[in-house]
């Protein structure tokens, strides 16, 4: 029996952001998805200008309350939900996972926490509590850099300032898995990696920011009676794993919504694998080593690597008006410049269809062989202090 997702994030008429970024690689993978709007936008912030609407908390309890009389809201064996703009709204969502949560104590949700990114919130700041509230309920949360420090009251700036956050994510808010999308690679971070972790040291890879690679972690929390914290001699309080990624130049929107989607689609608990789930997400999966949370951050780190790489490619065949590189003025002068810029870097979702099933075969192709990244164990990272 196919299993079905119940997806609540943004939706744009135009682009791949938010659910539509979602929904194809996730139905690519096997699963049926319902659909419901936070918000209904003609296209995504970036590109400066936009016109649409915000689904209030009243029509989202409307949508949810006539799929429940309908009966087929109940039913869902997974919940994805992302981009939601204020507390109000947020509220209804938490209300809803609780109910999903009790009819179905098995059920796998993946919380997003999209609340801002690179130091700056985009949505209201009274959804950061409410936020905080819901994170007991989720099986995985995938926040970026931000939204850690956001959640946690603690910047990362710090091997030791790391191991806090995690420990507050485990332990106070009682989140069993953890997936930061993306950490800029800055030295301290670098320099507390293994050093099969660690990328090669190479003169040419820096610029005024530091590295050019943004680190990948997950934490999965370890159930141990007398793990008390980072300090002493105590029991790990999670087991970590990391992976690098060169970063790509400019800006794309939607990344980490594609992320959190793959990341969920090949999310495979131990006690299901004998189920019928997924067709190609099961084939998809990687060494038996692995555990379901690094499977799936495996696959989705590698598949959308590549995305990306594919949507940069296309964006530097466009014609030189439309790949001009970011420049505040210029771009206040004339939008369109802008808009061009953003047109030809949306996602390459349908020309990536065959890397997001993992299609094989044949030598050509640029799709086939994309390059596979596995999360790898983070040794010593509990017993190292900074």
């Amino acid at each position: 029996m196919t299993e079905r997702i119940l997806s609540i994030q943004s939706h744009v008429a135009y682009g791949y952001v938010g659910g539509k970024a979602a929904a194809l690689p996730l139905q690519c993978l096997g699963y049926d998805v319902d659909l419901i709007n936070t918000v209904n936008f003609s296209n995504h912030a970036g590109y400066g200008r936009s016109g649409g609407s915000k689904t209030s908390a009243e029509e989202l309890e409307s949508i949810f309350q006539a799929m429940e009389s309908n009966g087929f809201l109940l039913d869902h064996s997974r919940l994805l939900t992302g981009y939601i703009p204020n507390a109000e709204a947020l509220g209804a969502v938490k209300t809803l996972a609780e109910k999903l949560r009790q009819k179905n104590p098995g059920m796998i949700y993946l919380l997003d926490p999209v609340m801002g990114d690179a130091g700056k919130l985009y949505v209201s700041p009274d959804v950061i509590p409410v936020y905080k509230s819901m994170l007991s309920l989720s099986t995985i949360i995938t926040p970026n850099w931000f939204e850690v420090e956001t959640l946690t009251s603690i910047p990362l700036t710090s091997l030791s300032a790391l191991q806090k956050a995690l420990t507050t994510l485990h332990k106070i808010y009682n989140v069993p898995h953890i997936a930061i999308s993306s950490i800029p690679l800055a030295d301290w971070l670098s320099h507390s990696l293994p050093s099969s972790i660690r990328p090669p040291e190479d003169p040419a890879s820096k610029n005024e920011n530091g590295n050019k690679y943004l680190l990948c972690i997950t934490s999965s929390s370890i159930h141990q009676q007398g793990a008390e914290g980072v300090e002493g001699n105590q029991l790990p309080i999670s087991d970590v794993h990391a992976q690098y990624v060169p970063l790509i130049p400019g800006y794309f929107s939607g990344v980490g919504d594609l992320f959190s989607a793959l990341v969920l689609g090949h999310y495979l608990p131990f006690s299901s694998s004998s189920s019928s789930t997924s067709t190609s997400a099961s084939a998809s999966a990687s060494s038996p080593s692995q555990s379901p949370l690094t499977n799936a951050v495996s696959q989705a780190l590698s598949k959308t690597h590549f995305i990306l790489l594919r949507t940069f490619s296309h964006s530097q065949s466009l014609p030189e008006e439309e790949r001009q590189i970011t420049d505040d003025e210029k771009d206040r002068k004339d939008p369109m410049r802008k808009i061009k810029r953003m047109r030809g870097r949306e996602l390459r979702l349908v020309q990536s269809i065959d890397v997001i099933r993992g299609d094989r075969g044949g030598e050509e192709g640029e799709g086939k062989h994309h390059h596979h990244r596995d999360m790898l164990p983070w040794t010593g990272f509990w017993e190292n202090k900074a």
